[in-house]
This record gives C-alpha cells, sequence and structure tokens, in this order.
C-alpha cells in the first residue's frame, strides 16, 4: 500500500492524503478527465510463486491473490490479453480506461496448480515468461512442458526470459544473443512458435541488453520496475507492478490497479546500470505539462525514504540521492497524486555491480 510506504519512508500519510485530496494537482480540470478517459496507458500486474511460503520474497499468498481476483470482479477493470495491450501502446489506438494484464514470471509449478486454475475460472488472460534450461532440466517446482503446451494450447500466452535467467547487465552482447536464440529454438521446438514478448530476468537490463533483444525481434520488452505503461514509453522497457508477500495486500493492489501514468522525458542517466562514478545516479526527468501542478510530487530511493527534489524552470525535476546505492538492485520511485483520487507512478530500477557499490544491503523501494 502507498499509505504503508509512505510511513517507511518518514511521510505521515495524513499529509499525503491531505495532499492528494486537496490540492490543486488533485483536482484537474475537465479537459485532464477528458484526457484519461481516453486512455493510452495500462498497468501490467507481475507475480512469480502463489501459495510457496517458503519463499516469501517471490511469493503470494493465495488468499492475497483470491482478494486481487475478487477486486478485479467489481467491474470496473478491464483485464486484457498482454499483446494486445501492447499492441495499442504501440499504435497509440486508445485502451479502455483501468486495462490491465496479469503476468507470471518463472514457471514455478504453483501457477500451474493454483494460479491458472483461479485465473481460467474467472476467464481472465495470462501471460508467462518462461527461461527454458529450468523446464529442460526438469528442475523440482517448475513445470513442464507438457504443462506449458496445455497453457498454450488454452490461451496463454508464453514469453520468453531467456534460457540460463542470467544477469543480462553482466553479459556481452554475443553472450545475450546466444541466450535469446538458445531459448526461442527451444520455444519453435516444444510449442512451435517463438515468443514475441521478453522479460528481464530479475528485471535487470542496460542499454546493451535493451538494444538486443530489440534486434532479435522481439516487439517488447518488461522489467520489474513499478508504473504504469503508456503510449510513447519504451516499449523495450515497460514497468510492471511486483508482488509478494510483503508488498501484496488489497490496498496496494488498488492503489496500483488504479494507478495512471507519470509522463515523462529526458531521463538521465541514459543507463539503468550504475558504476563507481555514478552512484548515486544524477537521476532527473521533464514532467509533460499534461501531468499538471508538481508541488505534491515525491520520490523515494531504495533503503533512504524520500528524497530531495530541486526544480529546474517549470518541469525539470532533478532528483537529489543522498547516499550511494549498494550492490545489487536499487530502485527510485516517483509519485503525483492525479485525477479521482488515482495515484501518478513512475519507477525506475538500477543495477549497480558489486565494485560500485556502497556497504550494506541492498533494499527494493516498491
Amino acid at each position: 500500500m502507498l499509505a504503508s510506504f509512505l510511513t517507511r519512508a518518514g511521510v505521515p500519510v495524513c499529509l499525503a492524503l491531505g495532499l492528494l485530496l486537496t490540492s490543486p494537482a488533485a483536482q484537474p480540470g475537465r479537459a485532464a478527465i477528458a484526457a484519461e478517459a481516453d486512455a493510452r496507458h495500462a498497468v501490467i500486474l507481475m507475480y512469480h510463486r502463489f501459495g510457496e511460503s517458503e519463499f516469501p520474497t517471490t511469493n503470494t499468498t493465495l488468499e492475497q491473490f483470491e482478494a486481487h481476483l475478487a477486486e478485479l470482479r467489481q467491474g470496473k477493470y478491464n483485464v486484457l490479453p498482454l499483446p494486445r495491450i501492447v499492441e495499442h501502446l504501440k499504435s497509440g489506438t486508445p485502451l479502455p480506461d483501468r486495462a490491465i494484464a496479469i503476468t507470471v514470471d518463472d514457471a514455478f509449478i504453483s501457477v500451474y496448480h493454483e494460479a491458472w486454475p483461479r485465473l481460467k475460472a474467472e476467464g481472465l488472460p495470462l501471460t508467462l515468461f518462461v527461461a527454458t534450461d529450468a523446464i529442460d532440466s526438469g528442475l523440482p517446482g517448475y513445470m513442464s512442458w507438457d504443462q506449458l503446451r496445455e497453457l498454450a494450447a488454452a490461451g496463454v500466452t508464453i514469453g520468453s526470459q531467456t534460457a540460463s535467467h542470467p544477469h543480462m547487465t553482466t553479459l556481452s552482447a554475443e553472450a545475450i544473443r546466444r541466450e535469446l536464440q538458445a531459448s526461442n529454438q527451444r520455444f519453435r521446438e516444444e510449442l512451435g512458435q517463438e515468443p514475441r514478448l521478453f522479460a528481464y530476468p530479475y528485471g535487470e537490463f542496460d542499454r546493451l541488453s535493451r538494444r538486443v533483444v530489440e534486434e532479435e525481434g522481439f516487439m517488447a520488452a518488461f522489467g520489474q520496475h513499478s508504473g504504469v505503461a503508456y503510449t510513447g514509453h519504451d516499449p523495450m522497457w515497460l514497468p510492471r507492478f511486483t508482488f509478494n508477500e510483503r508488498y501484496g495486500d488489497l490496498d496496494r493492489f488498488i492503489m496500483a490497479a488504479n494507478a495512471l501514468p507519470l509522463k515523462l522525458s529526458d531521463l538521465t542517466p541514459e543507463d539503468t546500470q550504475l558504476s563507481r562514478s555514478n552512484n548515486p545516479p544524477a537521476f532527473g526527468f521533464t514532467v509533460a505539462p499534461e501531468m499538471g501542478a508538481l508541488g505534491p510530487l515525491a520520490c523515494y530511493a531504495s533503503g533512504q525514504g524520500q528524497a530531495a527534489l530541486e526544480v529546474l524552470g517549470d518541469r525539470r525535476i532533478e532528483v537529489r540521492v543522498a547516499a550511494p546505492f549498494p550492490a545489487g538492485r536499487a530502485r527510485i520511485n516517483c509519485t503525483l497524486p492525479g485525477p479521482d483520487r488515482r495515484w501518478r507512478w513512475f519507477g525506475i530500477q538500477f543495477y549497480v555491480p558489486a565494485e560500485a557499490g556502497a556497504p550494506g544491503p541492498a533494499e527494493d523501494a516498491d
């Protein structure tokens, strides 16, 4: 839930809610509301495991998942196949408001036994991203090719997550290409087609991995950074709201499912892999004029809480991260109140190599 996140970041919830309910940015004019009705954005949800309590950082409890599905039954959401959403985003054709896609990474067996039967009963489409080596090896806890064929035949979209599920930012272009080509060969052999959608393992990507994934013919690729995908967003690093036991309560799900895009341009730094010379990153962006007043804008950094913001001119924001991130994955999330008490959201995930990290464990800011 955003309120619980703000509490951990040291921001009083009453202040955050007051900004949301009373600030000028929370009360847009009719033109802004009409623009949201002509939606060219979608929320993409992301899960790993279901009912596997021994893995809490990647698991969603069955009670949490059933609460999410009950919320989706409320009638105001439009759960669509991810390929359809991607096609609309890339062409700029409108989507229904509150368009949502459901994705799962890694093809754990609990997807087959727990998530898919529930989704099938609700008539909800699913995209499953698969790293093929785990399936080929018959690793315990993973689905089989027979089970994947069953899901594909039932209409589940199968996406790629490489062959060996590596840390892609540590690989050369040639090694990345081998990963993608090897997995595509196994998909052709076992499923009869190559995936067109890709998910970066661990959500980690940089300019090099992004370029190779695009060159290998994928139409879109997805990270594990929070935010709302929208027309104009780079289709090769689209955001997803991730869920697990810690970040899986119903309030957070409702916040994510109703989120709106925080539209930006001129994002810096250009790469998401940091080095010793740019950790912490000089993170900044220009906010689109239609996003309204920027007074309530707030950004939060992994393990550091709310970051200081410097406004340059009318719309340029520089985020002053206080200290270097430790090695591993680190995130910055920025939020702004939007219309109808919905939050605008933009997130980015950085990767910090061991030699560039500060002492201490990394912590997600999601």
